[in-house]
């Protein structure tokens, strides 16, 4: 096991097979609290301590074969919480196992749960909890070894009051009455498929379900349970698309569920349970891609994982890779190349907002002393995408890549995986093309800032229109501004219309004048699907337009998905006149924001995070 600079755990000896959790959800103190037995493998003789990863945790007791274990907590550490260094009350020869069972309990303040009150959610009537273990706070919710690189099954029984439902990243099975209080109903969850800790996941809700197909439900609140099955009503053909291009679906149930507002991300892959958040319910399918993303980390995240969150371009750039092969097998070569145009906009906006020279722009960063939070960006996604992409138009196009993407998936399934692994890998696959794998810089590509070495050559027939139309707004004088009529965007889609958005955020703020005639002739305001209304607010902002302000407010507030609120937020900071007031609406807002946005949003504001989290 290789070391993970953001674990405490990956250095000990031993490797977590198999995890048992018995749980008791506690809104009134918004703790969890229960017990986890870790059946552990030694890895080498004379084994007799372990560290497990936990951040925040209140620990009662320690067993090893149910007998006594001593044990300490160690230094805390920022983002790494405290080791919990365990000493066995005797030794294990390699290959031999051992349970080890920890009571403990959460605290209020858990990173990877978010407990909102009955007024945060849709209904208004029940709580809510939801878990977002990615990348490193699954330490915060269970002790364990918190890292990509330890895989093993669960088991999970989880008590909770009998008027609310409980789902976890697993297949459900069965419930009854709680034997300790007939008021509360245990859930019981079982994972067979070996995960890393960070894909645990657990809600807790007023939920419903929906059948969309037949190994598929959508969960959520009543609220939005129909609106989210028509929406996502294609995802037994992406499975299917899926499995088409890179082999069996190995997880049973492919679940959907929509969280409430604060979810900070479009989508977590967890197994048997996607996360999706609420902004994807654009009422026209338009944005159910960020599932196509979710199904193929299935393969490439869920079955081959990154070894360590330094690679995590790994499960990224092959996902957006699989994603976007799966949207051409369904629509079209052309829709993919549009989508990887996108695709290279964004990896742009990334780069400029770390800038350049910054190492966190590197497809393989050093996280050695890095909170994995700060580094998350489009980069692992985009450049990852664009070197898979590079390289499919240097060997032989994409059915020949996906050819290798099937083997790689097939050599490393059910383990983790590095960046050096995967280039062996390709190396062996194309033994026959190695001189064409020796010209690409791979020094560039895997280790240098800023973006990639090679601009791959998208096909531009879709992005086409979009840029013509951009063209015109960026050259046209006020005297022109009459020309622009609601037409324009007859023969565009929203893809497009969301491309149109996207260039004319990569040049210089338009003259306000300007953007008074588009909404005038769009009526942009009116578009309530959330990535063009994001763009839209943006140009609004950024062109001064006071009348923008309180709507940006409002769009970075109503909704926690970070993709939205940060560049929001950010927007509204580099405006002078508007930055006193951004910094009033985060602090007023910051306790219904999830822990990981409000302290990423702090640092975009310059305010000290420690202050405005709680932690």
């Amino acid at each position: 096991m290789s070391a993970d600079p953001c674990s405490f755990s990956s250095g000990t000896r031993s490797a977590t097979r198999h995890l048992n959790l018995v749980l008791h959800v506690d809104f009134s103190r918004r703790v969890l609290r229960g017990s986890v037995q870790l059946t552990l493998e030694a890895l080498e003789d004379r084994f007799s301590a372990l560290t497990l990863d936990t951040r925040a945790l209140q620990i009662f007791s320690v067993t090893a074969n149910g007998q006594a274990a001593r044990f300490t907590m160690g230094p805390k550490h920022s983002f790494k919480g405290t080791p919990l260094d365990i000493t066995l009350p005797f030794d294990l020869s390699r290959g031999q196992q051992v349970v080890v069972e920890v009571a403990y309990e959460t605290s209020p303040e858990a990173s990877a749960l978010q407990w909102l009150s009955p007024e945060q959610t849709a209904g208004r009537k029940q709580p809510y909890l939801f878990s977002q273990c990615q990348a490193h706070h699954c330490r915060s919710m269970v002790p364990c070894q918190d890292t990509p690189s330890v895989k093993h099954t669960y088991y999970a029984q989880v008590s909770v009051a009998k008027d609310l439902v409980a789902v976890m990243s697993a297949l459900r099975d069965g419930q009854e009455v709680d034997p300790q209080d007939n008021n509360r109903i245990v859930y019981r969850f079982r994972q067979p498929v070996p995960m890393p800790s960070y894909l645990i996941a657990i809600v807790v809700g007023a939920l419903e379900s929906r059948e969309i197909g037949p190994r598929s439900r959508v969960w959520s609140e009543k609220e939005f349970v129909d609106k989210a099955a028509f929406e996502f009503s294609e995802t037994e053909a992406m499975l299917q698309a899926a499995e088409a291009l890179v082999g069996p679906y190995v997880w049973g149930q492919y679940d959907i569920l929509v969280l409430p507002p604060s979810f900070p991300y479009g989508g977590m892959e967890n197994p048997c349970l996607t996360y999706a958040t609420p902004t994807l319910l654009a009422g026209d399918k338009s944005l159910s891609n960020v599932i196509a993303h979710e199904i193929s980390h299935s393969w490439t995240g869920n079955l081959v994982t990154n070894q360590t969150w330094e690679h995590f371009w790994l499960n990224e750039g092959h996902t957006v890779y699989l994603e976007r092969m799966i949207g051409r097998s369904m629509v079209s070569e052309q829709f993919r190349q549009f989508k990887a145009l996108g695709g290279w906009k964004d990896l742009q906006d990334s780069v400029n907002t770390f800038g350049a020279s910054s190492p966190l722009t590197q497809l393989v960063p050093s996280l050695q002393d890095v909170d994995p939070d700060d580094a998350f960006s489009s980069v692992p996604y985009e450049k990852g995408f664009a070197l898979l992409y590079h390289l499919e138009e240097l060997l032989g196009g994409p059915e020949v890549f996906v050819g290798f993407l099937r083997s790689y998936i097939q050599r490393f399934s059910y383990g983790s995986v590095t960046t050096d692994q995967w280039k062996t890998h390709l190396f062996t696959y194309f033994k026959d093309q190695v001189e064409v794998l020796n010209k690409v810089d791979w020094t560039a590509w895997m280790f240098a800032p800023g973006m990639p070495p090679v601009q791959p050559r998208y096909d531009t027939t879709l992005a086409d229109a979009c840029i013509a139309l951009s063209q015109r707004w960026i050259k046209a004088g006020d005297q022109d501004l009459s020309g622009f009529q609601g037409s324009d965007l007859k023969t565009l889609s929203s893809h497009q219309l969301i491309e149109f958005l996207s260039l004319l955020l990569q040049e210089d703020a338009l003259p306000l004048s300007h953007l008074k005639k588009m909404q005038e002739v769009y009526d942009l305001n009116a578009i309530m699907n959330s990535e063009i209304r994001f763009r839209w607010l943006r140009l609004c902002v950024r062109s001064r337009w006071e009348e923008a302000v309180p709507m940006a407010l409002k769009m970075a507030t109503e909704q926690g998905r970070m993709k939205f609120t940060r560049p929001l937020f950010r927007e509204l900071y580099n405006d002078e006149k508007s930055r006193d007031e951004a910094v009033r609406v985060f602090l007023a807002h910051r306790a219904e924001m999830h822990p990981v946005t409000c302290s990423l949003v702090a640092k975009d504001l310059k305010l000290d995070a420690s202050k405005t989290t709680g932690l």
